[in-house]
């Protein structure tokens, strides 16, 4: 998230300006001593100029994606962070938690457009490094006073390595690795060779991201590389793709949670007003319920330092799988089938669901402390979550065979203590997760609201977005194919066709011939992946609905 210019205040008051005084004289002098400093300098003024990318519709997305993505610093080194202000000074700083209070909230303070002190602050070389805190401090200006609470600050680069990869793998390997051995029942073992090859060229994808933000200055987030791109229509047309994925995800959690919920108590049942509601209509709608307050709470700092143990959660259910395999006694036995080419398109989908996580790499790599750090953060997030999802793709499928399920904790047995700590793991991450996932596309239509209404409509808003999810989940109760559905027309869209495009685009006339045949190949690679997983996908959805 961006911080603001004080973690200890939303204001400047007369000592911060003497302050403020007392920094620039220190400048000055600094650069009367080196000439060819102060000379970079006025250089660097004269190349920036007043950004217009904050300014379109959705500006609330870098507020809300670094609150979904968020790891904060405790996660990763709370022993050598003795202070309150440094406990929260990561990627959800402490002041986080004071501007998502009732007074500043999004859909009740419009957010206004950036200064260009402010822009100047905003995006950097990768090669360059950040300010010292002396100028950011200076970058305000008196007049801006009046509105500093409601404005979106530049967010200090302070995101180490070990935390950068923790947030990638969160946002990495999520529900996704719940249906890795269903994908390779679905294709086969040559079929899992596509795992491998999503991930590659995902992680190039990845980096493609980073040169476009790098390329000129004020680009953030993916929708800022759309509209530099193919300008506004860009913009809102990758907004609108990531924002529908984001639903989907949420869709994908009400599923979960019927099926999770139903396979501990099969036999739980309400009868209401002659309607008889079966365990997994029944979990579904109180899984709805109990997600609506969370999705209310207008300070969902806490629970983002809850979801940070989203990577925790799936380290222990793969454990749970392996524990259960060779500890218990079910064995790895199936040998499994070479290829499946029916069912191949719907394994491609759910393979492409595992890397889509190319919404929040932009906002990963402006958070970081040393921006060169990058590709080796993408390339261990990669490496590990790739491990993590063959890994368990060939466990489920040698342990249950032709039986896999679409999600492996229904086939655990349900007797084992590993089993119910898996299942349990999974029904609990979601609940943390799904006011974090819906809440990007709620404030984006919270933008459209006027802001005179806005604090009336929040609340139905919000509300019609939770009770829609269990609708569509209630109305398509496939998780499999929903995530295969999802991989194949949102991530491919996401994670291959659009980062390529954009790349070409962006950074025309300085891109070589093999970068462009590169490009070519993925986004051709990207566009058949989509048209036979979606159509393969909604043909069976369509089955079984029929059925």
């Amino acid at each position: 998230m961006k911080n603001s210019v004080s973690d200890r205040s939303f204001y400047i008051d007369s000592e911060e300006e003497d302050d403020e005084e007392k920094d620039n004289k220190s400048i000055e002098d600094a650069n009367d001593s080196d000439s060819s400093g102060s000379e970079a300098e006025h250089r660097r003024q004269q190349q920036i100029q007043p950004s217009s990318y904050n300014t379109q519709w959705p500006q609330s997305y870098r507020q809300s994606i670094d609150l979904y993505s968020s790891v904060p610093s405790p996660g990763i080194g709370f022993l050598g962070t003795p202070s309150l202000s440094r406990l929260g000074s990561s990627f959800l700083s402490s002041s986080l938690t004071r501007r998502h209070t009732p007074e500043t909230l999004p859909f009740l303070a419009k957010p206004t457009v950036p200064t260009l002190a402010e822009q100047q602050q905003q995006r950097r070389s990768s090669h360059s490094l950040l300010p010292p805190i002396s100028s950011r401090r200076s970058s305000v200006k008196k007049d801006d006073k009046s509105r500093i609470s409601h404005e979106h600050h530049p967010m200090p680069r302070h995101s180490s390595f070990a935390q950068a990869v923790v947030n990638g793998i969160n946002v990495l390997c999520g529900v996704g690795i719940l249906s890795t051995p269903y994908a390779l029942k679905e294709g086969g073992w040559i079929g899992l060779s596509i795992l491998f090859i999503f991930a590659v060229l995902s992680f190039y994808t990845g980096l493609l991201l980073r040169y476009c933000l790098d390329s000129q200055p004020g680009l953030e987030t993916y929708p800022d590389i759309g509209q530099a791109a193919f300008g506004k229509p860009g913009r809102i047309a990758i907004s609108i793709v990531l924002y529908v994925e984001l639903y989907a995800c949420c869709i994908e959690y009400i599923i979960l949670e019927g099926d999770n919920l139903s396979s501990l108590f099969p036999n739980a049942h309400l009868n209401l007003g002659g309607f008889e509601l079966n365990a997994h209509v029944l979990f579904a709608i109180l899984t709805a319920l109990a997600v609506l307050p969370t999705v209310w709470l207008r300070d969902l700092s806490v629970l983002s330092y809850i979801s940070a143990g989203g990577v925790i959660a799936s380290i222990l259910v793969v454990l749970c799988l392996f524990w259960v395999g060779l500890v218990d006694g079910v064995g790895f036995e199936s040998k499994g089938t070479p290829l499946n080419l029916a069912t191949l398109p719907v394994a491609m989908g759910l393979y492409g669901y595992c890397y889509s996580g190319h919404a929040v790499f932009p906002n990963i790599y402006t958070s970081l402390e040393k921006p060169n750090q990058y590709p080796a953060i993408l390339l261990t997030c990669f490496c590990i979550c790739t491990f993590m999802y063959a890994g368990v793709a060939v466990m489920g499928y040698t342990m249950f065979g032709e039986a896999t399920l679409s999600q492996f904790t229904l086939n655990m047995p349900h007797n084992l203590v590993a089993s119910k700590i898996a299942v349990w793991t999974t029904v609990v991450n979601p609940f943390t997760k799904y006011a974090l996932t819906i809440s990007p596309v709620a404030m984006s239509l919270e933008e459209l609201v006027p802001s005179d209404k806005s604090r009336t409509y929040s609340i139905f808003i919000r509300t019609g977005l939770v009770l829609s999810t269990l609708v569509v989940g209630l109305c398509l109760p496939f998780f499999g194919l929903m995530m295969s559905l999802i991989g194949s027309l949102f991530t491919m869209l996401v994670a291959l066709i659009l980062p390529c495009a954009c790349y070409l685009s962006i950074l025309k006339g300085r891109v070589t011939r093999f970068q462009m045949i590169l490009c070519i190949i993925i986004i051709t690679v990207g566009v058949v992946a989509s048209g036979f997983g979606t159509y393969s996908a909604v043909t069976k959805i369509v089955e079984n609905l029929s059925s």
